[in-house]
This record gives C-alpha cells, sequence and structure tokens, in this order.
C-alpha cells in the first residue's frame, strides 16, 4: 500500500504530501484545483514518460517518491531478478531535470523505466478515462476473465506452447524460403561442382603445374646446356674435376712440406666434393628432363582450365578454387537432404500445434466454466448500482491461435428491458461504462493480489442511492485494499476513513495547488460546500453531519 507521497515542483504543485491510510481514503476540490495532477505525478513513479513542460518552476527540478509498504505481496523474486535490495518497505522515485532527462530509482538503485512500469503494475491500479476506453476491447475482457477464472496456470502453459509453436513454425517457413532459394539455384550449382570436381584439384597444385611447364617449355635448351656444363666439368683431359684433381694433389704435398697448409687441403677437399655432387645432380635432372610436346599439351591445358575458372570465380589461387568446391558441395547436399529436413520440421510443428491446441483446449475450457458466473454476479452488481433492468452476456467463438488463446470473446450488455444485449461500445453510454467498470473492479478486486486501488471520479454520472451503494462497496474493497477515491459526490466522500482536500492558493504571484487533510469542523464545512455551494446553509451542515455519522 501507499504509505506517502510527496511531490515537489510539479504543474501547479510547488510541494505537496499526504499520507494516505490503510482503508478507503477520499479526495476532493473543486475541479481544476489538481487532482488529476495529483495523479499525473503518481503516473510518473508507475513508469509514465515525463515532460519538462509539467515543470511549475522551469529552472528546477520535479521530484516525485512514494513510500510503499510491500512485505506481503511476494515481490523477492522480482526485486531479485532486477538486481534491487527488498526491504518491506519501497522507495520508488521520479527525477525530471530542467533540460527534461528523467530518472527513476527504487531504494535509490536507478532503475529503467520498464522496470517501473513492471513494479508499478503490482503496487497500483488506477481507473481512469482509459479504463473506459480499453472495456469496449475484446482483449481487456479476455484479461477480465482469465483474473475471474483464476486461469494463470493455464494461460502459462499456453503461452510457453505458443512460443514453441511459433518458433518452429519460423524456423519452418526459413526452411522452406532457403529451400526455394536453393532449389532455384541447384542445376547452376551442380553445374559450377563438376566444372570443378572433374579436375580433382590438389593444393600446391598450381605452381608445381607453373614449374613443370617452364620446364618442358625450355627442355631441349635446359638439357644442352646440363651437357655443356657436364662436359666442362667431366672432360678427362681438360675438365674442371680433372684440372681440381691435379691441383688437390699439389695442395697435399705443400701439406706434408708444412702443417700450416693442412687447413687448405681440407678446404679444397670440401670444395671439390660438392663440385663432385653438382656434377652429379645435374646428371641426375639431365635423366628426368624430357622433351615431350605432348605432355607439355597436357599440362597447358590443365593450367589454363585453373586460370579459367579462377577467373570465372574471381579467386587467385587452387585453394581459393577447392573452398568453393566445398561450399558448392555442401549446398548441393544441402538441396538433396532438403526435403527429409523439411518433413521433419513439419513434423515438428505438426507436435507443437498439437501440444499447444490441447493447451489451448483446457485453457478456453477454464474460461467458459465462468461465463454464466461473470455474467450473472456482474449484472446483480448493477441492478444494485441502479441499473434494474441490467442484462450481461458472454459471446465466444474459436479462432486462429494468437499469443491469449484461441477464444474471441465480447461481453454484451443491455441497460433496457425487453432489449437484447449488444457489445458494450454499441450500446453502453458514459455512465453505464463508469458503473460497468467499478463492479468489475469491484468483483477483481478479490482475484488480484493489488495493495492499492485509485478511482479517479468513478462516481460521474451518478446519485442519491447509486452512489451510496457504490460506496458501500468501496468500503467492502477497502477492507483487503487500500482505496484512494477522486470524488464530486458528498455522500460519496463523507464515507472515507480520511479525507484529503485539494485547493488553489492564488496568495502568490503564481497559482499554487495544494493539498490538505480534513477533520472535525473542516471536514463538515467542505461536505456542506459540497452540497449547497460556497456559502452553505444551516441545513446543508446538518446534512453533511449527517452523511459524516451515517
Amino acid at each position: 500500500m501507499l504509505k506517502s507521497l510527496s511531490i515537489a515542483n510539479y504543474a501547479l504543485i510547488q510541494e505537496l504530501e499526504m499520507n494516505p491510510c490503510r482503508g478507503l481514503n477520499m479526495i476532493t476540490g473543486e475541479t481544476g484545483a489538481g487532482k488529476s495532477i495529483m495523479l499525473g505525478a503518481v503516473g510518473l513513479l508507475l513508469g509514465n514518460r515525463a515532460d519538462t513542460k509539467a515543470l511549475f518552476e522551469e529552472s528546477s527540478k520535479c521530484v516525485v517518491e512514494g513510500s510503499f509498504e510491500i512485505g506481503n505481496y511476494g515481490l523477492e523474486q522480482f526485486f531479485n531478478s532486477e538486481d534491487l535490495d527488498f526491504d518491506k518497505e519501497c522507495i520508488i522515485r521520479r527525477e525530471i531535470s530542467p533540460s527534461g532527462k528523467s530518472r527513476a530509482f527504487v531504494n535509490d538503485t536507478p532503475v529503467r523505466l520498464e522496470t517501473l512500469k513492471e513494479l508499478g503494475k503490482v503496487l497500483m491500479d488506477i481507473h481512469s478515462q482509459h479504463d473506459t476506453l480499453n472495456l469496449g476491447d475484446g482483449a481487456y475482457q479476455l484479461h477480465l476473465v482469465d483474473a475471474y477464472s483464476e486461469s494463470f496456470t493455464e494461460l502459462k502453459a499456453y503461452s510457453g506452447a505458443y512460443s514453441d509453436w511459433k518458433k518452429s513454425k519460423k524456423s519452418l517457413e526459413q526452411l522452406q524460403h532457403t529451400s526455394l532459394e536453393l532449389k532455384k539455384e541447384a542445376d547452376f550449382n551442380k553445374f559450377q561442382l563438376e566444372e570443378l570436381s572433374v579436375l580433382q584439384l590438389q593444393e600446391g597444385e598450381q605452381s608445381n603445374l607453373e614449374d613443370e611447364q617452364e620446364i618442358l617449355e625450355n627442355a631441349e635448351e635446359i638439357k644442352a646446356k646440363i651437357q655443356e656444363i657436364l662436359s666442362q666439368l667431366q672432360d678427362e683431359e681438360f675438365g674442371a674435376l680433372r684440372m681440381l684433381s691435379i691441383a688437390q694433389q699439389g695442395i697435399g704435398q705443400l701439406a706434408k712440406l708444412a702443417h700450416k697448409f693442412e687447413s687448405f687441403q681440407e678446404r679444397f677437399q670440401s670444395m671439390l666434393i660438392e663440385l663432385k655432387d653438382i656434377s652429379a645432380s645435374l646428371e641426375d635432372e639431365d635423366s628426368q628432363v624430357e622433351v615431350d610436346f605432348e605432355k607439355l599439351e597436357t599440362v597447358r591445358e590443365r593450367l589454363t582450365k585453373v586460370y579459367h575458372l579462377q577467373q570465372k570465380h574471381g579467386v587467385d589461387t587452387v585453394e581459393d578454387l577447392i573452398r568453393l568446391e566445398k561450399d558448392l558441395a555442401d549446398k548441393v547436399l544441402k538441396v538433396e537432404n532438403l526435403d527429409e529436413e523439411l518433413e521433419n520440421l513439419e513434423n515438428k510443428v505438426k507436435a507443437a500445434e498439437k501440444t499447444l491446441m490441447e493447451k489451448a483446449q483446457k485453457l478456453s475450457k477454464k474460461r467458459n466454466s465462468v461465463f454464466k458466473s461473470f455474467s450473472a454476479e456482474l449484472a446483480k452488481l448493477l441492478q444494485q448500482l441502479g441499473m434494474e433492468n441490467a442484462q450481461v452476456e458472454i459471446s465466444s467463438q474459436e479462432v486462429a491461435p494468437t499469443k491469449d488463446g484461441i477464444d474471441q470473446i465480447e461481453i454484451l450488455f443491455s441497460a433496457n428491458k425487453g432489449v437484447k444485449p449488444q457489445p458494450l461500445k454499441q450500446v453502453a453510454s458514459g455512465g453505464e461504462f463508469s458503473r460497468l467498470i467499478f463492479a468489475i473492479k469491484y468483483i477483481m478486486a478479490d482475484k488480484m493480489a493489488l495493495p492499492t486501488l485509485i478511482f479517479d471520479e468513478i462516481d460521474t454520472g451518478v446519485s442519491g442511492e447509486v452512489a451510496l451503494q457504490m460506496v458501500k462497496m468501496m468500503q467492502e474493497i477497502a477492507k483487503k485494499h487500500q482505496v484512494i477515491c477522486i470524488s464530486h459526490l458528498p455522500q460519496v466522500a463523507a464515507k472515507g476513513e480520511q479525507h484529503y482536500f485539494v485547493y488553489k492558493d492564488n496568495s502568490a504571484a503564481k497559482t499554487i495547488s495544494k493539498i490538505k487533510l480534513l477533520a472535525g469542523e473542516d471536514r463538515i464545512h467542505e461536505i456542506a460546500k459540497m452540497i449547497a455551494g460556497a456559502s452553505p446553509s444551516a441545513s446543508a451542515y446538518e446534512s453533511a453531519k449527517e452523511l459524516l455519522t451515517d
């Protein structure tokens, strides 16, 4: 419940504080005094958007703070999930700076507006004109039926099944789209894959082919040059190896004459071994080099195919072509396996849909089971609220699954005898809507764990006995919930446990809205004014006293 509310620098409010009681609180005041402004400030605590135009003084920040008693409402898990400190007394604060920046705090910890909205949903229920508009909406009506039938377990199970079904459907639709695209490309991909696969490309192949082509193209010259070099090295009379062997003998003789020349002998020996190895390697190369024009043509053709494919696919290496071949093979394989994969996904969607419909039927059955009792209870309350001939029915039809189930419902209403009930938005007047909303709030009060209910001029368009019946029902609600009611009716205002009076103070240069808690003679005077105007008569005072003592 709301223990205290403070508002500073908001609209016509310079500074305001109130401490509503646990039961029924009444707020009265003349039109334009600032009652709705207070609700706007409360809305900020519930996560509504802020506007710098709402600042009383444009150079100062606006601060709205509410202290809530939340110990009995099972909010520990919510606070843990949002990484907030939990305490039985929760303080919510909104600040709006002159620059327009808005900040929100829960127990002095900054939070996002989404967090504030989620918390606000379980702290307060504010009746406003917006509720009247919602009442004609099918989704809102369905929410009321779910609350009345206490179908939240079934709704949660359905929501999970609906989410699984939607995910499965989305996966199937994506695969169907992919399948369509891949099948369009299938023939082309197969052609490209065959074109690459037939070459049986190997990593490093291109450089080897290019080296082989270079040798084959110059084979005759290479062999002639090798023979020339071998002749220069191996000639028996004048070859380099023959001459070096003679020189080696001389160096050996020098080494015998002086140890100093032994190192020369070793170095010469190493050089001679290397030269002989070169000669042997050249002989080996000569044996391998072939003048083979047919083989040269084969290498050229293969390289031409490689170069063509590289140019066609915009790549530079054989390795790029191999990767492309693998990618194409995967696509072709995927197309070949698509039918099986599609069948598996279709079966998964059917299974998810079967589960969904089972959950949907359970939810629908639970909803349908309360249509008559909900309609009868609502009609009975409306009759108590002065609509003696009120009739309420709920029409329902099964529709394709939505996030809310398979039920499309509509509350049908008639205020007149002999007139068949019609959809609310077609037949209910403003006053009838107000009483409908109030009756629904009364019914729902036992179904909700909301600490605080706020009624903003719920008694508009009613008077006399109807107003008295309405306030009696508020008193019933106030036994389990904190109720704050903004009213223009004296017979309603007189029944509050606390009575706050909102008024304009014009004593300064700028009009200010203020609030005060009325008691004793002040409260009698205010009720008398509500009965008879600014200058109430003695009889008005007596009537006021009578209302307060009844």
